[in-house]
């Protein structure tokens, strides 16, 4: 399972864009189809034959005519909007073309990257971590630096228009840092000229030259390739850390992720790091979280589909650690990130860290339009074992704990150190 890299509250577009000039006629015959193809992707791909008892024929007809009359852009996306909006869910929306090249690396030029991951933090993006042996950290790029521009962007307008695109929803901390990731990423080779603001203050302008991600290129199903990547230790003397950045590759991720598990059968604690990662495949949670549960018959939720309800049955692993367990997560933890953490704070098996989560649980796809737009469409709904509906909402923390630049200057993660400190106190 996969949430997809867009998520639009459509609706709150109408107040940013300045496309208010009349439609053309090849304009309205494209939003014609734009019409028809979002109606008939519903009508034939939503998870419930009866819609939750709307006519979905009936808001055709109803809504057909009104996208007819619209006169501009702004008011067929709101029209659009209203449509999906009968559904009641919150992973339906349009999303407008110059938010979704904001979003979207692909839009930008390439996957690339600069070896920085970045957030945006009181309106200002800020560097949360510089990859080792990257070009960035050979630079002097430290964790804290506020990311000024990009390319010749002020990022300062940037960020203002997803944060108000997004003003009232869950997903609004990860698509800020994607808003700034996807400029950052280009092709491999090319150079990305920063302007920062460095801890001193002072502004520093910085090439950095774009490199292959790390990790391993994998390729699974429908979704795109991705590179994806692993990494575990001990920290504090005897707490393991396990973090990686996508539920994909199982053939390589799985064996790695119980290994990084048995060598910690000792350890005072374990900490799975899945803050920044966006999901993947849901049926890898299912399997991870055997490492630690061997009760039977547990499930981490269900998810409800068109053919039929599919629940996230545990399998146990043996030896299972039966030794305390934290999962930290942040804003841009969602989909099957958020089914394993929520799965595992409702089976009262782990602590969970950090910030609430993207609240992008379900399974979805994304259409190009032929207006230009695009669709975000769900596939599927998931509700938790605790009876929870993830969407919308996300996994709140057991311990609430949030970044400052200030932390971050001084080469503190007080996330992590909570953490550690929660595991020694149980000792």
């Amino acid at each position: 399972m996969r949430s997809t890299r867009i998520v639009a509250v459509a609706l709150a577009y109408s107040a940013l864009t300045c496309a208010q000039l009349s439609l053309t006629a090849e304009q309205k015959r494209l939003n014609r189809e734009s019409f028809e193809f979002i109606w008939s992707t519903i009508r034939d791909q939503y998870w419930d034959r009866t819609f939750g008892g709307i006519d979905w024929t009936a808001v055709h007809d109803e809504f057909r005519p009104r996208i007819e009359q619209a006169t501009t852009m702004a008011e067929t996306r709101t029209l659009m909007g209203q449509m999906l909006a009968r559904l009641g869910k919150s992973h339906f929306a349009i999303i407008p073309a110059d938010v979704y090249g904001d979003l979207d690396s692909h839009e930008e030029g390439g996957v690339a990257s600069a070896g920085l991951d970045v957030r945006v933090i009181e309106n200002r993006a800020l560097v949360t971590s510089v990859e080792e042996g990257s070009p960035a950290a050979a630079q002097g790029i430290r964790p804290g630096w506020e990311i000024l521009t990009i390319d010749g962007t002020d990022l300062a307008p940037r960020i203002e228009k997803v944060a108000e695109l997004y003003r009232s929803a869950t997903t609004r901390e990860l698509y800020l840092a994607r808003s700034v990731l996807a400029k950052l990423a280009g092709d491999e080779g090319s150079r990305a000229h920063v302007q920062f603001r460095d801890g001193a203050g002072a502004q520093v302008a910085r090439e950095i030259e774009r490199i292959q991600p790390r990790g391993t290129l994998a390729k699974f199903g429908y979704l795109p390739p991705s590179y994806v990547w692993i990494k575990s230790r001990r920290i504090a003397g005897d707490v393991g850390y396990i973090a990686f950045n996508l539920f994909l590759d199982p053939a390589r991720l799985m064996p790695e992720f119980g290994s990084a598990v048995r060598a910690c059968a000792e350890c005072a604690g374990i900490i799975i790091d899945l803050r920044g990662n966006p999901g993947g495949l849901g049926i890898m949670a299912m399997g991870m979280a055997g490492w630690f549960i061997d009760k039977p018959d547990q499930r981490l939720g269900t998810m409800y589909t068109r053919q039929a309800p599919v629940k996230f049955a545990v399998n146990p692993r043996p030896p299972v650690y039966h030794g305390p367990l934290v999962i930290l997560v942040d804003g841009c933890s969602a989909s099957t990130s958020e089914v394993f953490a929520g799965g595992m704070k409702d089976l009262g098996r782990a602590r969970i860290f950090g910030t609430r989560t993207a609240g992008a649980a379900l399974p979805s796809a994304i259409d190009r339009l032929p207006n230009g737009d695009a669709l975000q469409h769900a596939l599927a709904d998931y509700i938790s074992e605790g009876g929870r509906t993830l969407e919308g909402v996300g996994v709140i923390p057991d311990v609430e704990i949030t970044l400052t630049r200030e932390a971050l200057l001084a080469g503190h993660d007080p996330v992590l150190d909570a953490a550690i400190k929660w595991i020694h106190a149980r000792k």
